[in-house]
């Protein structure tokens, strides 16, 4: 059965039962996914995206983790190899450096893995207006951002805020649980826990990490919480404005590659205009502290 219909099945009215030979399957499913807890988010002043996924915890963390370590190792590698990757006396790999130290230490409260992770910080010269902070904390912008957007330290904090939400959230880890349950059925789900072939899945999944794209509400997730990092290490949530205003404006030519996967527009200004009210009086707090 395509996995499209199996899914479907699921989504049957309660009234209609399943056919006999599926009521196994699904129940290992139900079972799988309805024992997997949820991680909420904090219950505290700012902003409120619930729990995350119970799709991300079908993959373990530390298998996302270390595939995302090596496939940004080797990223480096090959700028370096060609000249690309900024030395650290570079002014602007300091200052991303610098705005990363202040916000790290507020990544712990979203996801408490992220006190262990190796957080690194790079600048990788290109022109791509392009950004991203792979699972494991590894974060890399693109000078092309930088240089062509001309941003203010509160807008790189928007965007670095945003990345790091990504990863906090665990985005890449439930869209690979998502692929990998749609494509190996339900009838492997009772493999998850001790993997199989399910974790070849993951792996061949994993492979395309930097590629991965998020959905619209990971997205809005990222928006939320990327600017509530941001205020609480003390830059300005209101530069998420104008960060999304810059962005439209380079849009109207070639749309820039950090745009293909962050949908833009007015209502996402808007989201983050309603958002304020929850995050300026973190701002104005940390200002004066």
């Amino acid at each position: 059965m395509k996995p499209t219909a199996l899914f479907a099945l699921f989504c049957r009215p309660f009234t209609q039962p399943l056919p006999r030979h599926l009521r196994a399957s699904s129940l290992v499913l139900w079972m799988t996914l309805s024992s997997l807890t949820p991680t909420l988010a904090m219950a505290r002043d700012g902003v409120d995206v619930g729990g995350n996924s119970a799709f991300s915890h079908l993959v373990p963390a530390d298998t996302v983790e270390r595939s995302a370590g090596q496939q940004y190792s080797q990223m480096l590698q090959q700028a370096a190899s060609k000249g690309a990757l900024a030395p650290k006396d570079n002014p602007q790999i300091q200052r991303l450096r610098a705005i990363a130290k202040d916000i790290i230490p507020f990544a712990i409260a979203w996801n408490p893995r992220a006190r262990d992770w190796r957080w690194e910080v790079n600048l990788i010269g290109s022109k791509q207006i392009n950004a991203f902070c792979m699972p494991g904390g590894k974060i890399a912008f693109y000078s092309g951002i930088l240089d062509q957007l001309k941003l203010s330290d509160d807008e790189v904090a928007m965007v670095m805020g945003h990345e790091i939400a990504h990863a906090l959230r665990e985005h890449a880890r439930e869209r690979m649980g998502k692929n990998a349950a749609t494509g190996i059925g339900a009838s492997l789900l009772s493999q998850a826990l001790g993997l199989g072939q399910f974790g070849q899945t993951v792996t061949n999944y994993g492979a395309q990490l930097l590629t991965l794209q998020f959905s619209r509400d990971d997205e809005s997730e990222a928006d939320l919480v990327g600017m509530e990092l941001a205020a609480r290490a003390g830059y300005n949530p209101r530069a998420g404005v104008t960060l999304w205003q810059k962005m439209s404006a380079a849009n109207k030519g070639a749309p820039p590659q950090w745009l293909s996967t962050h949908p833009s527009g007015a209502s996402r200004i808007a989201d983050i205009e309603a958002n304020l009210p929850k995050v300026m009086p973190l701002y104005e707090r940390a200002k004066k502290g």
